[in-house]
């Protein structure tokens, strides 16, 4: 029997809620009331020098039921060009990755590899950039990233598209894009810049916004979530992407990892 995930997506505009305050605690509190077994995060860590995370890993760890998926490059960073994901304890982390996207501005989306009962899926956190242009080139490398094998891959993030129907063309042949609902501005939600692109074996059950008065006031973005399945992996094939990029393997799932690989 399929259990499914839940899957979410914040950005947290670095902790600085409508009320123009830094609030840290806040921001864990929506995250831990979404049920969502993997939380892409945006805007956590600061642009600047080290860029230092404004969510503090001790209190992740003590207040939580999530790991943080080891993306960062120092030891003041919760992520990677200020994307980092949560992922429950109960989930095993395959592999993490870096992605590095094309742009006016640094950008760069983050992989982390993910063991289900139904088998690993590839999960890809963004925040594209502000032109469309430039989305587009960076939705091009992330598909060139996973077309060796899409169909258990998801993208999530902020995907800065104002438009309902123009922007995501790249995602067109191999994903179906999800608008879970208007996530942006939180005070007056009008846009609906948060989503997900599903491949074609992850199949969506239902989708929502988080619209509580919490989360309307902990950052200027609300965050979205979707219920997913995922068909059954057969072991023994190479159902997820293969590599381009900066690899790191989590050490202890090694094993697991080259059985649904086929190593």
């Amino acid at each position: 029997m399929q259990q499914g995930l839940r899957l979410a997506s914040y950005n947290i505009q670095k902790a600085v809620g409508v009320d123009f305050r830094r609030d840290p605690g806040r921001v864990v509190d929506v995250i831990n009331g979404l049920g969502a077994d993997v939380v892409a995060l945006q805007e956590v860590d600061k642009r600047l020098g080290e860029r230092p995370s404004v969510l503090c890993r001790r209190m992740i760890e003590t207040e939580t039921d999530f790991r943080i998926a080891p993306l960062a490059q120092n030891d003041v960073s919760l992520g990677w060009h200020g994307n980092a994901m949560l992922v429950r304890r109960d989930h095993a982390i395959l592999a993490t990755g870096h992605i590095d996207l094309p742009g006016l501005e640094p950008r760069g989306a983050v992989r982390v590899d993910v063991a289900s009962p139904d088998g690993p899926v590839a999960l890809v956190g963004a925040h594209l950039g502000l032109v469309r242009h430039f989305r587009r080139l960076q939705l091009e490398t992330i598909r060139g990233h996973l077309e060796d094998a899409p169909a258990r891959t998801v993208l999530l993030g902020d995907f800065n598209e104002w438009s309902e129907d123009r922007g995501l063309e790249p995602l067109a042949s191999e994903y179906e894009v999800v608008c879970p609902g208007k996530s942006f501005h939180a005070a007056r939600p009008i846009a609906s810049l948060d989503r997900f692109a599903l491949g074609r074996e992850v199949t969506l059950s239902d989708a929502g916004v988080e619209e509580g008065a919490l989360a309307s006031r902990a950052s200027d973005h609300l965050p979205v979530w979707a219920d997913v399945t995922l068909a059954s992996a057969e072991p023994g094939l190479p159902v997820l992407p293969t590599y381009e990029s900066r690899v790191a393997l989590v050490m202890g799932t090694q094993e697991w990892w080259d059985t649904f690989r086929g190593g």
